[in-house]
């Protein structure tokens, strides 16, 4: 679908409202978040080579947990700059960094499409699990490239592909045959929109990064019920928490019936979900 200026600028914003409106389930989910990207947060960290007195950029924060591991590792002589399209997800993060005391961290509401950053101030820009929303990815790994320092590192992890994830493809998959419509709709980027490694190592080319590396992670989802299952991630995924919103009580729990059939070949012996998952992260540097 072709999309002028002003089509795209529209959705960017109906994309921001929407992250702004389930912010409360990712403050709700916010420990539980950081402790599922727990693993990814620490391969993108050695990636991007986070140290002592770095100046770390983190776009599309969330609630904040990789920018906190960053500052962690920064110390007191660096600082980290937490930012998101939507302020209500940079008011959970900065609520969350005063509670653990930290110091070194800063907030701002920023599109990564639009990095409103001068050339060259950073060490290390992390992207974790927002590229993939980006209407136009090419244009926001360029202004990634933009706001490092030469010498500067990049690290962004994206989902594989939607049936490397069933944990989530799932709920998507009985959404749209309840519907009779593709979600994400056509023209909006979803979650997979990246999940081709290919189409992620050559962003990374064409913006002019050297030193490149891509990787696959395995990230498994484990539950105890399906009902924890189904609350957190209708909760968390964004475009499918409006979608679902949007919809009638009985229609809901329709679809929640067909879910809990369509997940049964990953439940438990003891009543819980076993679900794979991957994640793909990839790493390069500002020559």
């Amino acid at each position: 679908m072709v999309q002028d200026s002003d089509e795209r600028d529209a959705i960017r914003a109906q994309l921001a409202g929407l992250w702004s409106r389930v912010a409360g389930g990712w403050a709700r989910h916010a420990d539980y978040a950081d402790a599922r990207a727990a693993q990814s947060a620490e391969r993108m960290l050695e990636l991007a080579q986070v140290g002592t007195g770095d100046r770390v950029l983190e776009l599309a924060c969330g609630p904040g947990g990789l920018g906190f591991a960053a500052a962690e590792r920064v110390g007191p002589a660096g600082e980290v700059v937490l930012t998101d399209v939507a302020e209500e997800m940079t008011a959970i993060a900065a609520a969350r960094a005063a509670e653990l005391g930290l110091g070194n961290v800063a907030f701002r509401r920023l599109d990564l499409e639009r990095i409103d950053e001068p050339d060259a101030s950073y060490d290390v820009v992390l992207c974790r699990e927002g590229l993939m929303f980006a209407l136009e990815p090419d244009r926001a790994v360029a202004e990634i490239r933009r706001v490092l320092r030469p010498g500067g590192r990049a690290a962004v992890a994206v989902w594989a592909a939607r049936e490397r994830n069933p944990w989530l493809g799932l709920i998507m998959d009985v959404v749209s045959a309840h519907t009779g419509a593709p979600v994400p709709p056509p023209g909006i980027p979803g979650p997979f929109a990246l999940g081709d490694p290919g189409a992620l190592r050559r962003l990374l080319g064409d913006a002019g990064f050297a030193d490149r590396r891509l990787g696959a992670l395995s990230v498994p989802l484990r539950t105890a019920s399906f009902d924890e299952w189904w609350e957190r991630t209708t909760a968390l995924a964004g475009p499918l928490a409006a979608i679902l919103a949007a919809m009638p009580e009985e229609a809901v729990q329709a679809l929640r019936e067909s879910a809990r059939a369509a997940v049964r070949p990953y439940e438990t012996a003891s009543g819980g979900l076993d679900f794979p998952g991957e994640t793909l992260i990839a790493a390069g540097r500002r020559a």
